[in-house]
């Protein structure tokens, strides 16, 4: 997407226009891999991007942040020099159905010294949580959710015709580099066409209460959510999954799934793909029939960071590498039986770095803190991330 910026003074509108211009290498587009004979379905292509024709070695990635605070991560942001950061979700806290108060909180974000550095300097490309999408947890029946969508689109610059603006919600996906070096990055988005949350009430009376002590104690907190046993429950929406399929029929080497809620943490009671277990269900096969290796999820949501790993029942090993909060911080880690790392409580940001030149293809996972300094780290031969026979 182009890194506009809709809430700025012309003048400074016009300069971020001519170094985008300056910067800007031709929009191409990949082809679908080759369709089986009497397949009549329309042809895919990637989303129109100005970073589509660079090898991208170092992509950042965040979550989480509010707008009126102030936001030092962005120095240690800028310090690893990411080739695009991409933006998970509750990128500003709206939480309104004012779309003047939605667009006040776009604003803020936009004044925020190192984000502007960001946007001036590094190819960026987002999608949406709860807080930026309109309200907490909220899911297809919020109202206002259209609304937002143009609010959404108008800020960050998606031009008037992009694919983007005629779809079902928020989702998008790029293909970077050339062949033998190709980086699909897929923005998924998983609350235009979500179905109703199913709640729960853990034992205690009082639960707010009781999730609250645990909170101050450090504790883990499994939260107020149930699984959805309905088949027809759903976060993607049935569209959306039939573009999720053409996608993962295009070729690429590396493929980031960017996931706003938490893929493969095992039911920690929170918003994640655990409440619809039908649709993880259905992610993991899809990866499997269609054969997409190099899959990575990368997620935020939680207000810490960590790993998560599942080897059990899928094509492949598959890795979570949950990063937020950019300015958010939650001190209780919920509960996560595939967690295989520490939990960073405090503002930290993920960046996946790719070698493409050694003897193997590496993809290296990493949390860095506001300090610039890795919390998490885990190296993956990219032979590893292909289906097994």
């Amino acid at each position: 997407m182009l890194n506009a910026e809709s809430f700025m003074s012309p003048r400074r509108r016009w300069s971020h226009l001519a170094l985008a211009i300056a910067c800007a290498v031709p929009i191409t587009f990949i082809a679908p891999a080759p369709r089986a004979e009497g397949d009549a379905r329309p042809l895919e292509q990637t989303d129109p991007h100005i970073a589509l024709d660079r090898t991208l070695t170092r992509i950042g990635f965040g979550s989480c942040a509010e707008g009126g605070k102030e936001q030092t991560i962005w120095e240690a942001v800028l310090a690893t020099k990411p080739e695009l950061f991409l933006f998970l979700g509750d990128n500003v806290y709206g939480d309104t159905r004012d779309m003047t108060d939605l667009r006040a909180r776009y604003a803020e974000l936009a004044r925020q010294p190192g984000f502007m550095k960001l946007r001036a300097t590094t190819p960026i490309a987002v999608t949406w949580d709860d807080h930026d999408f309109g309200e907490d947890d909220a899911g297809g029946d919020y109202p206002q959710k259209e609304a937002s969508r143009q609010v959404f689109f108008d800020f960050w610059g998606e031009p008037a015709d992009s694919p983007r603006r005629a779809r079902d919600g928020v989702y998008a996906s790029y293909v970077f580099g050339p062949p033998g070096r190709r980086v699909q990055v897929i923005l998924l988005d998983l609350r235009y066409n979500r179905t109703p949350l199913v709640r729960q009430e853990p034992g205690a009376r009082n639960y707010r209460t009781w999730a609250w002590a645990r909170h101050k104690k450090g504790l883990e907190v499994p939260g107020p959510y149930a699984r959805n046993p309905d088949a027809k429950a759903t976060m993607l929406g049935e569209s959306q999954w039939q573009w999720l399929e053409r996608q993962l029929e295009m070729p690429a080497d590396v493929r980031l799934i960017g996931s706003s809620l938490q893929v493969l943490a095992d039911f920690p009671g929170w918003e994640g793909w655990s409440l619809f277990a039908h649709d993880q269900q259905r992610l993991y096969e899809l990866i499997r029939r269609k054969r997409a290796n190099g899959v990575v999820f990368l997620s935020g949501d939680m207000h810490y960071a960590e790993l998560s790993k599942l080897d059990v029942n899928v094509p492949y090993t598959l890795w979570d590498l949950t990063s937020s909060g950019l300015t958010e911080v939650w001190p209780a880690a919920t509960p996560n039986a595939n967690r295989v790392s520490d939990v960073i409580r405090e503002p930290n940001f993920g960046l996946v770095e790719i070698d493409w030149q050694g003897a193997q293809t590496t993809v290296t996972l990493s949390v860095v803190d506001q300090r610039g300094t890795r919390r998490i780290e885990k190296r993956l031969p990219l032979a590893d991330l292909s289906a097994r026979p």
